[in-house]
């Protein structure tokens, strides 16, 4: 049609203002047009035309032909006008019309509730009732829409009001608009109200409430409310089951979903691509995902949502490579994702580590020009986040605009799982004094971070904070909070908080359980686990991975071996990987270790870098060296770039006193480029964190640490203190004691005691494991001082107090 539309396009303000009728001029004379103007080809194009750029293109004609004063061409002018949302043209048609109808007040009074304001459509509506213009039902439905959709309650309350003055309160199709702005302004009890006092209801109020009470996460009400539709003789369709699927969904109710499949089978549905869109999303969220990509693979059409559910479904669902399979498949078909595809996609690369794909999705992000999309954005930031470049992660922060809570959220989460603990809660600290609230997600992502610090008194600080920021009744802050307190060294303080906690999640159990485990009380934590079975909480993978380590912790061999088996005979709970390294600690740490090394041999599947870890760190412990040997040749291929365990190996090697096997490991470290792991302590003093290396002097109060330690060296041997030094040689004997004795662990006890008062606690967190000459000396180092010491190695806690371990030295 385009093609024979060769008129120029003129603005509407040069369409000439028509004559003005006189009063005398009647509706009915007005309606009366004669046959040729209705046949007039102006008349017949306006009728075809399908863009506004088309009707652009007649207006010429029309002005030239004389016939804008015709009401035909009025009217139909007015129409097209507003279906095209050029609501500001329709006004300047409207305006001259002398004796204007009913009708236009209604199309225009449409118009701008569909394309402008609610405060324009509202005047609009003041002005009808100025001009004596009586709404119909219809004026009310698109108002109440606006205010809904807007979430305009007030304004829904006033338009409530008139519909009522006006003689509406009975009108099925007024009082379902409604229910509807109550529904969408979250007050569903005055939308049922409104819905129940409906002296009729059709498909359409039914199906209004329905999804009111399932968009306020009432779905257990909305299934009750299909059930009732039913008893009360309407049969749901389409709208209703789309409805209704995501309540469903929500609920994990699959046996639900699977009768409303058949239903949508028996009642033809199943070619609607909005109802198998639904069905997808349903099943995957059920975790029944190969149902739902059964459901997808068969449809003939399928929208943006539906490719978007799957990604999703996907992702949720743990299966992130397929999630990127059906993200590339998607656009080998050329379809243009949306900005919720590349949130999927993001997330997906980012379970899977996968940085070349995650740049890949920003790049096509910035292509379809998603920058400025803050939920795009923020996906972003913890994809990067997890894929190990926070430093990209930042940029993309700070040139964020208009950052939300959700921003800061996973900028302060990935700075934590990045272990860059301070960045974390310095991002914490920026976002408080913005005065930006934090949430529940807030906080479980600072309270861990720290946990790693394991200092006592910021836990209390942000325990405090929690407090007054009314989150210490959320069960998954309190959660965390367990765990800090344990990871802090107050064990006691953290199960008091767990008692104190009215519900409790499966996490909150295992953050106990597992506490008490790395503090070397396996006889409390076997105690929690046994309440836990009695109740209605189930254990998972991670409860019986925290009782099997409990176990391990405590030389409870046998009990360790009765769970492992349990775990699967009376759960169905499929051992992992950390489960069988669990369970060869367990056994290795025992000094049962041929038995260590046959369980290793019968696993049923291929061992991985824990398992023979623990078993050739049981044969460090227990100076194994055959066995040594087997586990660090397997470690070596597995993960030849490690140096720790090379090290491990040496020292075995030194411990059997074969320095030629430990020049060798040497000399293959020193070829490959390979280091140990420098040990490391920390120590907090007046809020702010020491760093202790071993050897190191770089302290501005080094001096007088290592001053001290030479004299506290001379009272712990005066006290039975007898040094191991069996694991160096190459040296003498004095440089091998003085080499021990300038262990970082030592170091930060040392400023431990030079800076703070008799009776007060020394904390100490160590990177690496304690060795076992350190272990002793600082057991003497309890007993001469009268501290009580708390370390925190990279296993355990040890608490030492009047020269003896919370361990029993076995670790």
């Amino acid at each position: 049609m385009s093609s024979q539309l060769i008129f120029s396009s003129p603005t509407i303000t040069e369409i000439p203002t028509p004559k003005l009728h006189s009063r005398s001029h009647t509706l009915s004379q007005r309606t009366q047009i004669p046959l040729h103007v209705y046949k007039h080809p102006a008349a017949i194009l306006l009728e075809l035309s399908t863009s506004i750029k088309e009707v652009y293109q007649i207006l010429p004609h029309i002005i030239k032909s004389n016939l804008y004063t015709e009401h035909l061409f009025q009217t139909k002018l007015l129409s097209l006008f507003c279906n095209h949302g050029c609501i500001a043209e329709a006004a300047r048609v409207f305006e001259p019309i002398q004796d204007k109808p009913e009708v236009l007040y209604y199309t225009l009074l449409k118009g701008y509730a569909k394309y402008s304001s609610l405060h324009e459509a509202l005047l609009f509506f003041v002005r009808m009732k100025a001009d004596n213009v009586k709404p119909v039902v219809y004026n009310f439905t698109y108002l109440l829409k606006v205010c809904g959709d807007k979430g305009e309650l007030r304004r829904g309350k006033e338009i409530h009001g008139q519909l009522i003055k006006n003689g509406f309160s009975s009108n099925v199709f007024a009082m379902t608009g409604v229910v509807n702005v109550y529904a969408k302004c979250r007050q569903i009890e005055e939308a049922y109200k409104m819905f129940d006092r409906m002296p009729e209801r059709d498909l359409v109020s039914w199906n209004t409430i329905i999804s009111g009470f399932a968009q306020n996460g009432l779905a257990k009400l909305a299934l009750g409310l299909v059930v009732k539709m039913q008893e009360e003789g309407q049969r749901p369709d389409s709208v209703t089951l789309v409805s209704i699927l995501p309540s469903v969904a929500d609920m994990g109710l699959v046996k639900i979903g699977r009768s409303i499949h058949g239903y949508v089978l028996r009642a033809g549905f199943e070619g609607l691509v909005n109802v198998n869109t639904a069905l997808v999303d349903m099943y995957s969220k059920c975790r029944y995902i190969g149902i739902g990509r059964l459901i997808f693979d068969g449809m003939k059409r399928r929208t943006m949502v539906s490719w978007n559910s799957m990604i999703d479904g996907y992702v949720r669902s743990g299966y992130a490579e397929e999630a990127m399979a059906i993200f590339e498949k998607m656009l080998d078909e050329g379809v243009e994702p949306t900005d919720v595809t590349i949130m999927g996609a993001a997330r997906a690369c980012a379970d899977l580590g996968d940085l070349d794909r995650g740049m890949f999705v920003h790049k096509l992000s910035d292509k379809l020009k998603l920058g400025t999309n803050v939920s795009v954005m923020n996906s972003l930031i913890s994809m990067y986040s997890k894929c190990k470049r926070v430093d990209l992660a930042v940029d993309i922060f700070k040139k964020l605009r208009g950052k939300t809570l959700v921003s800061w959220n996973a900028m302060i989460l990935g700075f934590a799982q990045n272990g860059r603990v301070n960045d974390a809660l310095n991002y914490f600290y920026k976002m408080h004094s913005r005065n930006m609230r934090p949430d529940t997600f807030t906080m479980v992502s600072v309270i861990p971070a720290l946990a790693e610090l394991s200092v006592t008194r910021q836990a209390k600080w942000i325990h405090g904070f929690c407090i007054r920021s009314c989150l210490d009744d959320d069960i998954f802050v309190m959660t965390a909070l367990v765990d800090m307190y344990a990871k802090c060294g107050a064990i006691h303080t953290a199960r008091k908080l767990f008692d104190r906690m009215n519900e409790r999640h499966v996490t909150t159990w295992n953050a106990m359980i597992d506490g008490y485990g790395t503090h070397g009380l396996g006889k409390a934590a076997l105690e929690l686990f046994n309440e836990m079975q009695k109740g209605v909480m189930k254990p998972n993978d991670v409860t019986f991975l925290s009782v099997l380590s409990a176990c391990s912790h405590a030389g409870m061999v046998e009990e360790g071996l009765s769970y492992f088996t349990s775990m699967k005979r009376d759960y169905g709970i499929e051992p992992g990987m950390d489960h069988y390294g669990a369970m060869v600690d367990l056994l290795g740490r025992a000094g049962r270790l041929n038995e260590a090394w046959n369980f290793i041999r019968k696993m049923p599947i291929e061992p991985g870098i824990n398992v023979y870890g623990a078993m050739l760190g049981a044969c460090k412990i227990h100076k194994n060296v055959d066995l040594g040997e087997k586990a660090a040749n397997k470690l070596f291929a597995l993960n030849p770039d490690e140096g720790g365990y090379h090290v491990l190996l040496a020292n075995i090697y030194a411990t059997a006193s074969m320095w030629g096997e430990v020049a060798k490991v040497r000399t293959t470290m020193k070829k490959k480029g390979l280091q140990k792991t420098p040990g490391c302590s920390v120590v907090e003093l007046r809020n702010e964190v020491h760093s202790f290396y071993s050897g190191t002097t770089n302290h501005p109060q080094s001096k007088k640490i290592y001053a001290f330690l030479e004299e506290l060296g001379n009272k712990i041997k005066a006290a039975g203190y007898a040094p191991d030094t069996s694991s160096i040689h190459d040296v003498e004997d004095d440089v091998k004691e003085q080499l021990n004795s300038t262990h970082s662990e030592r170091l930060a006890i040392a400023f431990g005691l030079l800076n703070t008062s008799q009776g007060t606690p020394i904390h100490i967190r160590k990177n690496l494991r304690v060795c076992g000459d350190c272990h002793t000396a600082t057991k003497y180092i309890s007993l001469v001082t009268g501290r009580e010491i708390i370390v925190r190695d990279m296993q355990r806690f040890h608490h030492f107090k009047n020269g003896t371990c919370s361990c029993g030295d076995y670790w």
